[in-house]
């Protein structure tokens, strides 16, 4: 069987524990070696056969696993996070289906999660925003037209923005276009769990030099909206003249 695991957002003690248990039963693992952090790498047995993906094609990564399955191997795809975010398994998936073998997905925390803990924040809060946008910049590779940066901006919702620590610059001045105020809070996240983690909290206007001050050019998430701030209104959740499912509102 084949697994894709996610590692989790850096710390080894966050993955999962079925993800540490199928690590410590494989045969082969394949790793994301360019982001996830090779202390996961520990819970592997002795005589497990490690491959760093980072300097891996697709064609190369599906023959390492497909012939270790074929021969009755445990085999773990260890990415970043959780696959599903930037993951790029689907392709994959697709090619170990057009193989006919069997696989596994087996999530993990996404670095968007570990970036909220970082910075001790509820990425939805009541009558400040409800929904969480997932996305990055264009770089080298392009994103639909229709999920331009400043078309996200105009929903004022909460916004986490991969792969973009690079492009600071312009990904403040199209945020700015696409409706968030200069002032809006922001913060740069990097290596969100690692023991090297570094927080930045800026606004959207000065994304650029606040990362430009700290030295952070990759492996950091973009955080943009009222989330970081101070002001929201109380949840009904726990609001005592609110009746849920659970309880009677008090009178």
């Amino acid at each position: 069987m084949i697994y894709f695991v996610g590692a989790g957002s850096g710390a080894p003690d966050l993955i999962t524990v079925r993800g540490a248990k199928l690590l410590g039963e494989a045969d082969v693992i394949v790793y994301a070696g360019s982001l996830v952090n090779p202390a996961l790498l520990d819970y592997a047995k002795e005589d497990c056969a490690i491959y760093d993906s980072a300097k891996m094609t697709l064609e190369e990564v599906i023959a390492v696993m497909a012939p270790a399955a074929r021969a009755g191997k445990t085999v773990v795809r260890l990415h970043t996070g959780d696959p599903c975010v930037y993951g790029a398994h689907r392709e994959q998936m697709d090619a170990l289906d057009r193989l006919g073998l069997a696989y596994e997905v087996c999530p993990g925390v996404s670095s968007f999660c570990g970036a909220a803990a970082a910075l001790k924040a509820e990425y939805t809060l009541p009558n400040v925003s409800q929904t969480v946008i997932l996305t990055r910049m264009e770089g080298r590779t392009p994103v639909p037209e229709r999920e331009q940066i400043e078309s996200l901006a105009a929903h004022g919702a909460t916004m986490v923005i991969f792969l973009s620590a690079g492009q600071l610059e312009k990904l403040s001045a199209r945020l700015i276009e696409g409706g968030y105020a200069p002032e809006t809070p922001a913060a740069i996240v990097y290596k969100a769990t690692w023991p090297d983690e570094k927080v930045v909290r800026t606004t959207v206007g000065e994304l650029a030099a606040a990362g430009a001050r700290e030295g952070i050019t990759k492996t950091a998430l973009i955080t943009v909206g009222g989330f970081l701030g101070d002001s929201y209104d109380r949840s009904k959740l726990y609001d005592p003249a609110f009746t849920t499912g659970f309880r009677e509102a008090s009178r």
